[in-house]
């Protein structure tokens, strides 16, 4: 692949939780190599308050987050992605919008940490480890040498990445 920055979209059904969070993380962990943003099909509006404390209390970006329409991608001016990751079950096996350029695609899903419900403790539990699996699987993402492999390997290696721990037990086809 050329030598320049890659857009990455990581989708979620209300894109205040999941997405947000691994939107912040490509955000700092891919620095000057990527350009991450996130959306979902039936956006909640708002950010889940947890999901920005968990942001900052890992020193990761919460400037200029929101929940917003994956249209706003889908749109002739909007940014040409690279890669388009869907990170719940939901918006994986939604019919996505046609994206401009063709991506790469994949399904990372991950349970809902905006669903636990229990103690204050508990559901700051579940967004610490939502963070760590998909910190992790960024991790990985970000080492691949996109610049000399096939696209072939690189969509397996994608689909991996998304069988790592915490993946959810569904493997539906990403948008």
């Amino acid at each position: 692949m050329p030598d320049r920055m890659f857009n990455v979209l990581f989708l979620c059904t209300g894109n205040s939780a999941r997405s947000i969070l691994a939107e912040s993380i490509l955000r700092k962990d891919g620095a000057g190599r990527f350009l991450s943003f996130s959306a979902g099909s039936t956006p909640k509006g708002a950010v889940h308050p947890l999901a920005l404390r968990t942001l900052e209390a890992m020193d990761y970006p919460v400037d200029g987050m929101r929940s917003k329409s994956w249209l706003e991608f889908a749109a002739p001016d909007a940014p040409v992605m690279d890669f388009v990751f869907t990170v719940c079950d939901n918006a994986a096996g939604e019919a996505c919008p046609l994206w401009p350029g063709q991506p790469m695609t994949a399904h990372w899903g991950i349970e809902d940490p905006a669903a636990v419900e229990g103690t204050e403790l508990e559901r700051q539990a579940a967004f610490n480890a939502a963070f760590r699996y998909l910190k992790n699987r960024i991790g990985t993402f970000v080492s691949l040498p996109l610049r000399s492999i096939d696209k072939l390997s690189l969509g397996t290696k994608l689909r991996e990445i998304g069988r790592s721990e915490g993946a959810t037990h569904s493997t539906p086809k990403a948008g």
